[in-house]
């Protein structure tokens, strides 16, 4: 400065040192202003040259002088790690040091719009980073209960001194879910009237909220402010809006000496409400999607198997998909209401697996048990069905089953055996025999007209009729991969279970084609075992228990 001042002379530097827009000021070591231009004295106003910087100008900016003179600074640089920052008057003033000789310049800049866009800046990034963690939180889990909880606990901690979690009527009581500063949540259904909170009536009905500074906080009933919270200072009260309709309301609150809640924080709290709000009406949508699916599973899974008038019967069930329960491979189970007469066992494949399977495949099954007082006639049974899936108008869902009717003879069983477009079922003989039924017949649900032959069959005591479904022959794996498992391969493997209970037999078969699969893709899997009694049945010890038959 001195130099450039030289070369302007005494007049010119002047004028320009005095009409320059920067504010500076020159101080000594003494702490004695040397000189201030127009621009430092409209700054502050005391600060003319002999006057001390101590008296002219803010505190702050006499401790920075007094700091400044400590580094060893070489003349005409700038101490950068000593720049201050401090008020002065309505104005945040950033100071920053150059060297003078023996003095020392202070050029002054005027950052107080600096300093609120600073502040605005950080405001918006701690809010954006809690709306982000705010969002994880509620969408790590589809439980209405803990997104309700999760909600008023980060409204509580980050929003005000108390939150309130208010749903739609259920019963004539309104769940709700209370947190305070010490962040434990407090779950209730209480009997409220909305109306007797302002803006809580149009919260919950999904309608723009009510400024904060509209809303008397002295009305809030007794139920909103809990013992301990104090007198209420404000109070928000914010939709949390859902899709399609209103998850519920969040309440706000903070206690009487505190500040108000602001334009932009009230904003905030909207942001916070919708981000919740989703996320609580996705959890109230999965649970009612998870009610519905249940009730209509109950009638889609297969029956509990037991036994028909002391004919031991077992099945084993394993669905394509891991996280189904059903697909498109069912067995139906009919005992007659008299133990004299035929019940009725069915096994079916329908066309395709997952879930639109297995709505053809519940139709089938609603269907068969209509048919249940023609079951002697299996022709009949399948010319019904066959008309009933026609008339759905898809040729390309269709079902191969097979029906048997099963009646005890003294400790024989005596089974007539129908196929339709299935592969016959195969009889296990207590020496090791396996024989293949001589039953055949047209797919169901294709052509306008089914022929069948039912074979009859003959089980004595200790043997095995076996049903199964193309998951097992069919399944593919091996050494290779690639391989099916097959008929042949199968009747091998039944040589070997001559006498063999039925809960063994069919979880062998199940098992021997899970393994050769190797955990794979597969198809669906249903078998049922029926076996004759193998003789006298005893109890158990002490009267518990299955027991077992007698050779």
């Amino acid at each position: 400065m001195t130099g450039l001042m030289s070369g302007l002379g005494q007049d010119g530097a002047g004028a320009l040192w005095r009409g320059s827009p920067h504010p500076v000021l020159v101080v000594d070591a003494a702490g004695l202003i040397i000189r201030a231009n127009d621009a430092a004295l409209r700054l502050l106003p005391a600060a003319h040259p002999g006057a001390s910087l101590a008296d002219a100008a803010p505190a702050w900016l006499s401790c920075a002088h007094t700091r400044a003179l400590g580094p060893v600074l070489v003349s005409g640089s700038a101490a950068g790690d000593l720049r201050e920052r401090g008020p002065v008057g309505p104005a945040t003033v950033e100071a920053r040091p150059v060297r003078e000789g023996d003095a020392i310049a202070w050029w002054l800049d005027d950052v107080t719009d600096l300093e609120r866009a600073t502040r605005a800046l950080r405001l918006e990034r701690e809010r954006t980073a809690f709306l982000d963690t705010a969002s994880g939180e509620l969408l790590s889990s589809l439980n209405l209960d803990r997104c309700m909880e999760v909600t008023a606990r980060l409204a509580a901690r980050h929003l005000a001194d108390a939150a309130l979690v208010i749903l739609p009527p259920y019963r004539r009581r309104h769940p709700i879910a209370y947190c305070g500063q010490d962040g434990v949540v407090i779950r209730e259904e209480l009997a409220v009237d909305p109306e007797g909170v302002p803006g809580l009536a149009e919260a919950l009905q999904g309608y723009p909220p009510l400024p904060s500074r509209w809303i008397d906080p002295a009305t809030a009933p007794d139920w909103l402010a809990r013992d301990g919270l104090g007198e209420i200072g404000s109070m928000v009260v914010s939709a949390l809006p859902g899709h399609g309709v209103p998850a519920g309301a969040l309440v706000l609150l903070r206690r009487g000496g505190q500040a108000g809640f602001s334009e932009g924080e009230e904003v905030f709290a909207r942001l916070f409400a919708a981000r919740a709000g989703a996320a609580m009406s996705a959890a109230r949508l999965y649970a009612e999607q998870a009610a519905i699916t249940e009730t209509l599973m109950r009638e889609l899974l297969p029956p509990r198997v037991r036994n028909l008038h002391g004919v031991e019967v077992a099945a084993r069930y394993r669905p394509s998909e891991q996280t189904a329960r059903v697909g498109g491979d069912f067995y139906d189970l009919h005992a007659h209401a008299d133990p004299g007469g035929e019940s009725l066992v069915v096994l079916g494949d329908v066309a395709g697996k997952g879930l639109e399977a297995a709505v053809l495949t519940g139709k089938i099954r609603h269907t068969l048990h209509a048919l249940l007082p023609q079951a002697d006639d299996h022709q009949r049974v399948l010319e019904l069905l066959n008309g009933v899936l026609l008339t759905g108008g898809d040729r390309t869902r269709f079902v191969t089953l097979v029906l048997a009717s099963l009646l005890r003879v003294g400790n024989r069983v005596r089974l007539r055996l129908t196929s339709a477009g299935h592969a016959p079922p195969l009889v296990v003989r207590a020496d090791g025999r396996v024989e293949e039924a001589r039953t055949r017949g047209t797919i169901i649900g294709m052509l306008e007209r089914v022929t069948s032959v039912t074979d009859t069959v003959l089980l004595e005591p200790g043997e095995t009729c076996l049903f199964y479904t193309d998951g097992i022959s069919e399944a593919r794996g091996g050494p290779l991969g690639d391989e099916m498992y097959g008929d042949e391969r199968l009747k091998e493997e039944l040589r070997q279970c001559g006498g063999m209970p039925p809960e063994a037999i069919a979880e062998r078969v199940e098992m021997l084609a899970s393994q050769w699969v190797r955990g794979g893709d597969h198809d669906d899997m249903a078998v049922i075992a029926i076996t004759a009694p193998r003789g006298a049945h005893l109890s158990a010890v002490g009267g518990n228990g299955r027991g077992r038959f007698t050779a």
